[in-house]
Order: C-alpha cells, then structure tokens, then sequence
C-alpha cells in the first residue's frame, strides 16, 4: 500500500507542476503558483519521509505534515480558480488533494486510537 500512495502523491506533484507551468506569469498569480507548487509536492515528499521514518512518534508527525500540506494545496488551487484558470483541471486537482488529505486523516486517527 506504501508503494501505491507514494505513486499516487508523485503522479498528483508532477500533474500540478505540468498545469502550472502551462500558465502565463503575472504579478498577481505568481506568488500563488509558487505557494502551490511548494505545498503540492510537499504532500508527497513528506509522505515518503513518514515511510522512513525512525519512530512512530516521527511517522504519525509526518503524516500530519502530508494531511496539512494537502489541505493548504486545496486552498492554493481554490484561490487559482478565482482568477479565471481551467476550473475542470483545478476541481480534479482539488478533488485530489481532499482525498488525499481524507486519507492521511484516516492514517493520523488510526494512530491514535
């Protein structure tokens, strides 16, 4: 299961990064094309940190990281749409980025009970 998740943070980090890069630069848009791309490809590469992490203690931490990486993903891509962008492509990213956060939620809170 590592394995599958860890392609599908990967696959969702390099669809983003290819839909950014498609866009024109601008005062206005770069500062959120930039705050997305840093917590896009966060989601993932934390994700693999928690797959090698030392303690429990250290995977439950990066796996929270991972959860609230998607989150402010969700919110970058929201902010996006609002300036008039392919709002189909950026509801898939944002429907990837909810599922992906539903399921670090789900690793945390299986943690802790």
């Amino acid at each position: 299961m590592n394995y599958d998740l860890e392609e599908r943070t990967l696959k969702f980090s390099k669809e983003v990064l290819i839909f950014l890069s498609g866009l024109t630069s601008s005062p206005i848009n770069n500062p959120i094309i930039s705050q997305l791309v840093r917590s896009a490809t966060s989601v993932g590469a934390n994700y693999r940190e928690a797959n090698a992490a030392s303690s429990k203690k250290d995977f439950k931490n990066k796996i929270s990281i991972s959860r609230k990486e998607a989150n402010e993903t969700k919110y970058w891509i929201e902010l996006l749409g609002n300036i008039e962008y392919d709002k189909e492509e950026l509801r898939k990213f944002w429907q990837e980025a909810h599922e992906l956060s539903l399921i670090f939620g789900k690793i945390f809170h299986s943690l802790t009970s």
